[in-house]
């Protein structure tokens, strides 16, 4: 059996779940709060590392293992996700065609409501296709924060309309 670890964080948008084995992550979650049985690795401290980084403004890119489990379509969404750049969205028709099939549009959201590496794999970047904030895992509050804090952050402020 493979020992998974759980690591809790605090963020400005409340305490973050971090879960994985040793060699990668394989979630990060808005937590509800209860209490969570803490096991820190070296991955997990240095995924915190990361997100607070993150939240601090100076990290745009992360760089550890992550390991989440889905289909072939939702892997292929999940890796479409992390292309698209820091502090800029796209709209769920704009990442359909991307993959190749406009029709998936409703796939691609399905995908994208699947992901369990929230913020690093960034389904917060997508929106609606008439620019409206529409589903988001942890709160359209939290991915209106998490939209906002990185237009802040970021050198370009193309694509962004909040």
């Amino acid at each position: 059996m493979i020992e998974k670890n759980i690591s809790v964080i605090n963020s400005p948008l409340g305490s973050i779940i971090i879960e994985g084995t040793m060699e990668a992550i394989s979630r990060i979650e808005f937590a509800i709060p209860q209490a969570e049985k803490i096991h820190a690795s070296d991955l997990h401290n240095n995924c915190i590392k990361q997100l607070n980084e993150y939240f601090e403004g100076t990290r745009k890119d992360f760089s550890f293992p992550m390991d989440q489990e889905g289909t072939p379509f939702q892997q292929e969404v999940w890796k479409a996700l992390l292309t698209i750049p820091y502090g800029q969205t796209i709209s769920y028709i704009q990442l359909a065609k991307q993959l190749g099939d406009e029709k998936a549009v409703r796939a691609v959201g399905g995908a994208n409501g699947k992901n369990k590496i929230a913020i690093v794999v960034p389904c917060h970047r997508v929106i609606g296709n008439n620019n409206t904030l529409t589903g988001y895992a942890g709160g359209l509050e939290k991915k209106k924060w998490l939209l906002q804090h990185e237009h802040n952050f970021s050198p370009v402020k193309e694509g962004f309309l909040f």
